[in-house]
């Protein structure tokens, strides 16, 4: 199956509920990008206002109309709270593969495992509904919490690309790639 960006996706189990980011958005979120400066301090793109913010979010439906980035919003249901947003994005129907990426989640939700079944709904989706055979993440060489929990997610490690990326300071961070292929990740369920 292909993946198609004019399909509304909803996705959810016991601790979350994803579906598409829109404009309106923004009231949800603002309190949370806003809340800790450095929230998304290892990304390239920076949300800790609200203009910041608000051009990322109108990036992200811009993304979803050019086919390139399918953006989404998170609720936790153990907080009853909206907690931040994760994407698909460089989508290769013809190769069967896909990212996942542009992740963030307030303070108050890092470490409370909601990341990981938000990961969970996302990777099932992709090897299960779309039939994909590959599940790749990016992430910077510093950022060593979510290099861990790609990891404990049982993704693979693949390698650093070097001077990969312009960070808002200047900085040229090296990207660590990781995969799942669809194999392991039906062999890790069971």
């Amino acid at each position: 199956m292909n993946f198609n960006f004019e399909t509304d996706i909803e996705l959810s189990n016991e601790r979350a509920h994803i579906r598409p980011l829109v404009l309106e958005d923004l009231q949800y979120l603002l309190p949370v990008a806003t809340q800790h400066i450095d929230l998304v301090r290892f990304s390239p793109t920076l949300i800790y206002n609200e203009e910041l913010l608000n051009a990322y979010i109108k990036q992200a439906v811009e993304d979803r109309k050019n086919h390139f980035r399918y953006a989404f919003i998170i609720w936790d249901k153990l907080k009853n709270q909206y907690a931040g947003s994760t994407s698909f994005l460089n989508i290769v129907n013809k190769d069967k593969r896909l990212e996942i990426g542009y992740t963030w989640v307030g303070k108050d939700f890092q470490s409370t495992g909601l990341n990981a079944k938000v990961k969970q709904l996302l990777i099932d989706y992709t090897f299960n509904n779309l039939e994909f055979e590959r599940v790749e993440f990016k992430t910077d060489e510093r950022n060593e919490a979510s290099r861990k929990a790609l990891l404990k997610l049982g993704a693979t490690y693949e390698g650093c690309l070097r001077s990969h990326m312009l960070m808002t300071d200047g900085y040229r961070r090296n990207s660590v790639y990781y995969s799942i292929l669809r194999n392991e990740w039906n062999t890790k369920k069971d």
